[in-house]
């Protein structure tokens, strides 16, 4: 058995089969929908994604719910009890209270267990840019490092987590304060893209635009191709909202141009595609910078 646990929570989007191949624990988030709650489960046991977004599609808002302290404990918990420590990989605290409520609750249960060690990691990162850094911290755990060492690297890598975003519609920006009403339009009239990218604080952030979908499509690859270390070397993760053909073509991208070999696809999970909308497009890797 393993003497730690990685915990993470749902922004990291990992599917189930990725979860359950990495031996990681995922802390649901919340989310409301139509008067209703729902939890983001990996495995998608309360919702479908492609319901989720086709709701978004015909203009359900949907609302997310700050993770509390309390739910980081019990998830944490079970673990100290079996002798085992913890080291929480939160969402960053750039977009999300999540780390500073993993932070709190590593703080209180370290005092309960004063033998064990429970860290909390703000990643700075979101959706598979999350899971991603989740990946490469399973990488090191299975090399044999100690749940120090692993922090350690983290800590010293997330930087190098490489997260470069589009949307197609930017009237889901606009309503998070992302971009302004005047710029949605004008974009939108235009079919101007933006290009973002999380940056050293984990805000996401407008980098430049594109003129149509696929010039979108294209500048997220070229932004790989300019910082990616050793790219035909990685492993490569993209996440979609509801817009697979699209994942695809920029995975066979990655392949044709950079000779990447291993390429994982996901969804954009709820609590981040809430605010970026159906046709959200994101490519991560590790570069030389954000």
């Amino acid at each position: 058995m393993q003497d730690f646990v990685i915990l993470t929570d749902s922004s990291a989007d990992l599917s189930q089969a990725m979860v359950q191949e990495l031996g990681v624990e995922v802390l649901p988030l919340t989310f409301m929908m139509e008067g209703a709650s729902y939890r983001n489960y990996p495995d998608n046991r309360e919702i479908d994604p492609h319901v989720f977004y086709d709701k978004l599609r015909a203009g359900v808002v949907a609302t997310t719910a700050a993770v509390n302290v309390g739910e980081f404990v019990e998830a944490a918990e079970p673990f100290l009890k079996q002798g085992r420590d913890v080291l929480i990989l939160a969402f960053s605290s750039g977009l999300s209270v999540t780390y500073n409520s993993a932070r709190l609750a590593a703080e209180d249960l370290t005092e309960q267990y004063p033998d064990r060690k429970i860290y909390a990691v703000d990643t700075l990162c979101a959706s598979l840019g999350q899971g991603l850094l989740v990946y490469y911290a399973v990488q090191q755990q299975k090399a044999g490092k100690s749940i120090d060492e692993v922090r350690d690297w983290v800590e010293a890598n997330k930087l190098h987590l490489c997260h470069w975003f589009t949307v197609d519609d930017l009237m889901f920006l606009k309503r998070g304060g992302r971009v302004s009403a005047a710029t949605a339009l004008l974009g939108t009239m235009l079919s101007i893209k933006p290009v973002m990218h999380v940056d050293d604080e984990g805000r996401l952030i407008p980098v430049s635009k594109a003129r149509g979908r696929k010039a979108s499509l294209t500048a997220l690859v070229d932004r790989m191709e300019a910082t990616a270390i050793d790219p035909a070397g990685q492993t490569v993760f993209i996440s979609h909202g509801d817009c697979l053909e699209d994942a695809e073509f920029v995975a066979g991208e990655v392949r044709r141009r950079l000779g990447v070999e291993t390429v994982h696809i996901n969804y954009v999970g709820p609590v981040i595609g809430n605010h970026s909308g159906p046709g959200t497009m994101a490519l991560f890797f590790l570069g030389s910078e954000r």
